[in-house]
């Protein structure tokens, strides 16, 4: 029966009102299961087109699922742009001065990280491991289209303070600017810092960026997180981001987007880091280099000194097609200042940066990459934090570290309420 004809009953016919809001409910109760079997259809949708094609699963301790999936096969070729492009299984040049503090480091025997999935497996030569999306993952978002974004304006406006704590973003961070940079590096000790709320992260991380903090921001990040949205738990993980126009409609974390093209069998991006530091225990490193390649100027990727991980091609930039106009490395927080108070969230080891080795977060021997493709030591540092009293930042140098900075702290505290 048509609700309008139910609204022409008498009062008196009591039985076929009865019935006309039955059948209004079950219309309701039915447009609500449409809804929620389109949602699912949708997320089903998504999933098949994020998670490719496996040649072999690993599952990992941590409860991931890794995918070993043909090169040729991965998210990247999505990319319009990508459709013909040829994989470039190694970069063309490597930046000067790279191998000789390798054989340093070798020497000193510092400890280095795997990735937890390694207990259980490896994948193949010309496949790629790709941490598999749930269900879960995507429904944790706050809607399918953010699933693996971040939200805008992340990056610390370290030129212009009065705005960038505006989407509650903190930074503990250290920058260079002024000159054009075509790479940059650092090895950051890994930690597992608390986070007090799920749609709260923790972050330490590089960022090479060109272009301006408007709309039209060019942006390539990579370091460790903890993001219980993301991945729905607290592990510390490996990961990379990148956008072209300021968070707005490119641009992913790892690799739950067309962009970034993977040629390293061995580490998975979005993988947990095994083992991390421990506060006056074993400190654990982790090192990422980021550069772009004078020949085919595509932005490359190494982490540790063995894993070339892949490269972002340079069309998928404007400014970064190019060179980088500033360099940031540190740590980032989200304080949704839950209950109306600063955030307990911890950046780093959760420890103020006075407190030293073995206590705070470190990033040592921070580089930059010059126009002649040559590491050198950042010129003209500088530093950044919105509230020292909940998160700072100290620099140093000396002939093991060359250019450092421990950085970090608890968030709420008595001189932070």
């Amino acid at each position: 029966m048509e609700f309008a004809e139910c609204s022409r009953v008498s009062s008196g016919r009591a039985q076929a009102l009865a019935l006309c809001l039955l059948a209004l409910i079950s219309l309701s109760c039915a447009a609500r299961l449409s809804a929620s079997s389109r949602q699912k259809l949708d997320i089903h949708k998504h999933l098949n087109r994020l998670n490719k094609p496996a040649v072999k699963s690993i599952k990992s301790p941590d409860g991931d699922i890794i995918d070993c999936v043909h090169i040729s096969q991965q998210p990247a070729f999505d990319h319009p742009y990508l459709k013909d492009h040829k994989i470039q299984m190694r970069p063309t040049y490597h930046p000067e001065g790279l191998f000789a503090e390798n054989k340093v480091a070798e020497s000193t025997k510092e400890k280095v990280n795997t990735q937890l999935w390694h207990v259980n497996g490896r994948c193949p030569e010309d496949t790629i491991p790709v941490r598999r999306t749930k269900e879960d993952d995507i429904l944790r978002a706050s809607s399918m289209k953010h699933y693996g974004r971040k939200k805008q304006r992340t990056i610390p406006k370290s030129a212009d303070p009065d705005l960038a704590n505006e989407s509650g973003h903190q930074h503990a961070i250290a920058y260079v600017n002024g000159d054009k940079y075509y790479g940059a590096k650092a090895t950051i000790n890994v930690w597992e810092p608390k986070i007090q709320q799920p749609n709260e992260f923790s972050l330490s991380q590089l960022w090479v960026l060109g272009g301006s903090f408007g709309e039209d921001l060019n942006s390539i990040e990579a370091g460790w997180q903890v993001s219980p949205d993301l991945y729905g738990d607290n592990n510390t993980r490996l990961f990379t981001y990148w956008t072209s126009d300021a968070y707005q409609a490119t641009g992913c974390y790892n690799l739950l987007c067309s962009g970034f093209i993977q040629i390293n069998n061995e580490i998975a991006m979005g993988a947990s880091i095994s083992p991390v530091s421990g506060v006056r225990g074993s400190q654990y490193d982790i090192s990422i280099l980021v550069w772009k390649d004078p020949k085919e100027g595509h932005w490359w990727m190494q982490f540790g000194n063995d894993y070339v991980l892949g490269y972002w091609p340079s069309y998928l930039f404007s400014y970064l097609a190019d060179s980088a106009s500033m360099v940031e490395w540190g740590g980032e927080v989200v304080n949704s200042e839950p209950d109306g108070q600063h955030t307990s969230t911890q950046m780093g080891s959760g420890r103020f940066p006075e407190e030293g080795f073995s206590k705070a977060s470190y990033f040592r021997n921070i580089q930059v990459v010059d126009s002649s493709n040559n590491l050198k030591a950042p010129k003209g540092l500088g530093t950044f934090t919105e509230q020292p009293n909940c998160y700072d930042v100290q620099t140093g140098s000396n002939g093991d570290w060359g250019h450092y900075f421990y950085y970090g702290g608890p968030g709420k505290n008595s001189n932070c309420p």
